[in-house]
């Protein structure tokens, strides 16, 4: 080994299926740190990840493959690289690629470690795209350092760590595609600590940085040292952060790396959620938004969003008022927009209801008023919402939270009209506190403005969806902070009815919101996508049928 090594860990935003783009990301980061001896980009960095049933496609892993053997001859000269791939193999019966990290040095491709582990819970399938390697590869020589390539989910299981160390690394590197959630950060420094104890090596970890689908990847990577004390990259922020390495007496040790401190709760859970849409919207080939402000705070937190994702002068909000509108939702929509610096338009909709509700007379006769009227008022909005997107090349984005999609508090093809919705997984609980921290804080790289950007009304007034007179949420729901309790409970606990009673909520009332929430699954199945924040969203993490007649029984 040369008197000291140079790895850099990098943190980059691939795209799905950009194969091209995501070359020249790699070029410009080895152009970056030409000094460096080796850059470890993320899992799949080549076909971006997940790729989901893309790598089923001969033409599109042979494309991967490809690129990386075009890449490898570029480090004839400059930085070797750890690049993560499909790798197809001709020779198998088995049609499904490997997933692989490939170290490529020296202007040839040196050694692809096939991933072992294929996590197949929560957001993961991978056993059905990929297949498992047999048996771990060997650690690989490099300028005199036995390195380990571990792939993702190989970490977090001791198996694959113990036969590289037995099989003489001194060094484990282990690149990821782990999606972004509150406690991920955790869990990965437990697994993390964990193969460094059992083996002794010093251990690297880089993960992706950006946004898929409904998954955001936040970077921060790290360094663990034999010690367990870790040098961190910053979160959800791309960049090339470059660790110093030296051999002692013990092994291998860091001395000089990143030393960014985490942030925890709504610090950390804001930037997922301006990062998961910034990146949905531009990755779509977007650059605008179009937002339905109501004068209430869900929809104030997704224009506070959007803003800080994608800068003023790309949103607009659009007040829609009806006969049943207060004046207080008037002025605090007008001020909302006003303190955000962004587009701010007035449509009422009075006169398409009248419209609408006098074509229907005739069909409907006598019979009362009911939520007919108020989905009409909905669907209104949400179809003028959509003529205005249509109209300015804009994206629309909804405003429905967690527990409203939970119990199916919206209105299909009204409220949850859009393309994409930045809190479709955060409960209204947190929406609050979310509401309150983006006005005491900014997040790094946000594109808004300093400040109070959601006015205090619109935090402290009770929620309305005003579709009739006098009209509160909790006229149809269980105060948010017993809805949200049972909701987590169901939903990322799956306790048993006396479980969540015995935190203190009435059976009826249990028994109630399981029965809106699997009765809601289908009007889920048609919501659109939002950025996962939770241990378990709709969607990727809990997928239970439409026609579902089991219901907990209560003892």
């Amino acid at each position: 080994m040369t008197d000291r090594l140079c790895i850099v860990l990098a943190q980059l935003n691939p795209s799905v299926g950009g194969i091209d783009e995501n070359m020249e990301r790699i070029r410009a980061a080895r152009a970056e740190a030409a000094d460096a001896d080796l850059i470890v980009f993320p899992e799949l960095v080549i076909s971006g990840y997940p790729p989901e049933d893309m790598v089923l496609r001969p033409s599109y892993a042979a494309a991967c493959r490809a690129a990386v053997s075009e890449l490898a001859k570029e480090t004839a000269s400059g930085p070797a690289i750890i690049i993560g791939s499909p790798w197809p193999d001709a020779q198998s019966h088995d049609k499904r690629p490997f997933n692989a990290t490939v170290l490529c040095a020296d202007g040839k491709i040196i050694a692809a470690a096939h991933k072992r582990e294929l996590p197949n819970y929560g957001v993961f399938d991978e056993p059905r795209t990929f297949q498992s390697a047999e048996s771990v590869t060997p650690p690989i020589d490099f300028k005199g350092v036995r390195i380990g390539l571990m792939t993702c989910e190989d970490m977090w299981y001791p198996d694959t760590a113990d036969e590289l160390k037995e099989q003489g690394a001194e060094l484990l590197i282990a690149p990821h595609g782990s999606p972004f959630r509150r406690t991920c950060h955790g869990e990965r420094l437990f697994q993390a600590e964990a193969r460094v104890r059992e083996t002794g090596l010093p251990l690297i970890f880089v993960n992706q940085v950006g946004g898929q689908d409904e998954l955001v990847f936040d970077g921060g990577a790290f360094v663990m040292q034999t010690d367990e004390t870790t040098r961190c990259a910053p979160l959800f922020e791309e960049g090339l952060y470059p660790t110093i390495w030296e051999k002692e007496v013990g092994g291998l040790v860091c001395i000089d790396g990143p030393s960014a401190e985490w942030p925890e709760e709504e610090a950390l859970t804001y930037p997922a959620l301006v990062l998961g849409t910034r990146d949905y919207i531009r990755k779509s080939g977007f650059e605008r938004v179009v937002i339905g402000l109501s004068g209430g705070i869900d929809s104030a937190l997704v224009a506070a969003i959007a803003t800080d994702a994608l800068g003023p002068e790309n949103v607009r909000c659009v007040m829609m008022p009806s006969r049943y509108t207060s004046d207080h939702s008037l002025e605090d929509a007008k001020a909302c927009a006003e303190a955000l610096g962004v587009r701010y338009n007035i449509v009422p909709i009075e006169e398409a209801v009248t419209a609408l509700t006098s074509m229907l007379d005739p069909l409907f006769g006598d019979l009362p008023p009911d939520e007919t009227e108020e989905n009409l008022q909905s669907r209104i909005r949400g179809t003028t919402l959509m003529a205005i997107t249509n109209k300015f090349g804009s994206l629309m984005l909804s405003t429905g939270n967690k527990s409203e999609m939970a119990v199916g508090y919206a209105t299909l093809y009204g409220d949850m009209n859009g393309a994409y919705n930045p809190i479709k997984d955060v409960y209204k609980t947190k929406v609050f506190s979310l509401a309150r921290w983006r006005n005491e804080s900014l997040v790094a790289q946000g594109l808004g403005p300093a400040g109070m950007v959601i006015p205090e009304r619109i935090i402290t007034k009770p929620p309305s969806a005003e579709l009739r007179e006098d009209q509160k949420d909790e006229d149809s729901l269980p105060p948010y902070e017993v809805l949200d309790d049972i909701l987590h409970g169901l939903i990322e606990e799956e306790l048993s009815f006396p479980q969540i009673i015995s935190r203190g909520h009435g059976a009826a009332t249990v028994q109630r919101v399981q029965g809106l929430l699997y009765r809601a699954e289908f009007k889920r199945r048609q919501a659109p996508p939002g950025p996962k924040v939770t241990s378990k969203n709709f969607g990727r993490d809990r997928r239970y049928p439409i026609l579902n007649r089991w219901r907990d029984p209560i003892e």
